[in-house]
């Protein structure tokens, strides 16, 4: 293969077709990995943050002084509850979550919501979203997935509250939303035109942008409204996707040579980086979270890497204190698997180690009734920073739902 051509003055001229060739060939045998770079897919690079870790040791791990509150326990029907996420509106706090007759995920299941002026008295459930109907039975399975509020002049006045809608067959994912501005009363379903079934509502990252965090995709808008204009964004190639939902995250995983990865959560550092913390399930799980990262707002992804982030395989969540330390809240337990108990705090100053423990909760729950998947002593934690107070809900063996809270004073 002919390389180098010697000109008249003596410099080395590169005869760039030849090299084409040869690097067209190699990305062949490489495949598809490799070819996705060459044409503009979604990959950046390694994570940066790749050495980012916890340190926990139960019994030498503070505990926290916390009040709690049953926002719902079930008596006889509805007894899968799940995917809770908590907000603060109009002096009041909010709750909305995942609601079926029994088995996780099961078609029927629907999402409510529940209100409280004071955090220990919560209103009954009501119902936000019900399935689709299909000869008489509702046929499709919709999941709470957060919310976020906004309004002009630094009033958050209007509220959306986010689901997933999918079938039995986990296809035809589609995102809704609907609206309030009094936390009771909503809007007709808005469709949000985007295939994905979220793990966590969208989070506002510096210069006016919203992400959400999904399974293996992060759509993002600069519509502070959250209603319009989301794009997509993954870790993986278009072509090996078209949805995102709690049945799609294997397949492109194992085509790419990972193992199934799901269920993020992100963190923004000052310098403008996202570092999105992904969950492994399955026989994937080896007691670690695996870390992507994007240096552009989110529109594209490193390639994931594993992390010595220790997790019991359950969902958690990433935020940012007032003092401005990171923090972590999940089950960081490898030696119980799948016992999502205790559930911990860790706190970090630099977003890498997250070296500051402290214990909120790990007081069982006996579960009523069996279902499906259902277990689990702290399913599913989401945050909220409120004033002196930091806020997390939780599943308790997916059948009741939880709020605790504690003083941001106790954080050294």
């Amino acid at each position: 293969m002919q390389t180098v051509e010697s000109g008249g003055d003596g410099n080395v001229q590169y005869n760039f077709i030849s090299w084409a060739k040869f690097f067209g060939m190699l990305l062949i045998r490489r495949g598809l990995l490799c070819l996705w770079l060459i044409i503009g897919g979604t990959y950046t690079g390694t994570a940066q943050y790749a050495n980012i870790h916890n340190r926990y040791i139960s019994p030498d791990t503070p505990r926290l002084v916390i009040e709690r509150a049953m926002i719902y326990t079930p008596a006889t029907q509805w007894l899968y509850n799940h995917h809770a996420s908590v907000t603060k509106f109009r002096d009041r706090l909010i709750a909305i979550w995942s609601d079926g007759r029994k088995d996780e995920d099961a078609p029927g299941q629907r999402v409510v919501f529940s209100l409280s002026k004071d955090f220990f008295h919560w209103s009954a459930p009501q119902v936000l979203a019900e399935p689709s109907i299909y000869r008489g039975e509702p046929a499709n399975i919709l999941t709470a997935a957060g919310f976020h509020r906004y309004g002009k002049y630094g009033k958050a006045d209007t509220l959306v509250a986010y689901y997933g809608e999918y079938s039995p067959q986990r296809q035809h994912t589609h995102l809704r939303a609907r609206t309030s501005t009094d936390g009771e009363h909503w809007s007709a379903a808005l469709d949000m035109h985007l295939p994905v079934n979220p793990n966590h509502g969208p989070q506002e990252i510096a210069g006016h942008r919203l992400v959400i965090s999904g399974n293996f995709t992060f759509p993002y808008t600069d519509d502070l409204s959250g209603l319009s204009g989301w794009k997509m964004s993954s870790i993986y190639p278009d072509s090996l996707y078209r949805e995102d939902n709690p049945a799609t995250f294997y397949a492109p995983a194992g085509k790419m040579g990972y193992p199934p990865l799901c269920e993020g959560s992100f963190f923004q550092t000052d310098n403008g980086m996202l570092h999105m913390l992904l969950r492994v399930t399955g026989k994937g799980w080896k007691g670690r979270l695996w870390l992507t990262e994007s240096r552009d707002r989110g529109q594209h992804w490193s390639s994931p890497q594993e992390t010595a982030f220790t997790d019991n395989d359950s969902k958690f969540h990433f935020g940012r204190l007032p003092d401005g330390r990171f923090y972590y809240v999940g089950i960081p337990d490898t030696l119980h698997h799948y016992a999502r108990t205790p559930l911990v705090l860790a706190l970090s100053k630099d977003g890498v180690s997250f070296d500051k423990m402290y214990i909120i909760a790990d007081q069982p729950y006996t579960l009523k009734k069996e279902g499906l998947w259902k277990g689990g002593q702290y399913g599913y934690p989401f945050t909220l920073v409120d004033g002196d107070y930091f806020y997390v809900i939780v599943s308790r063996q997916k059948e009741a739902i939880e709020l605790l809270r504690f003083r941001l004073s106790q954080l050294q």
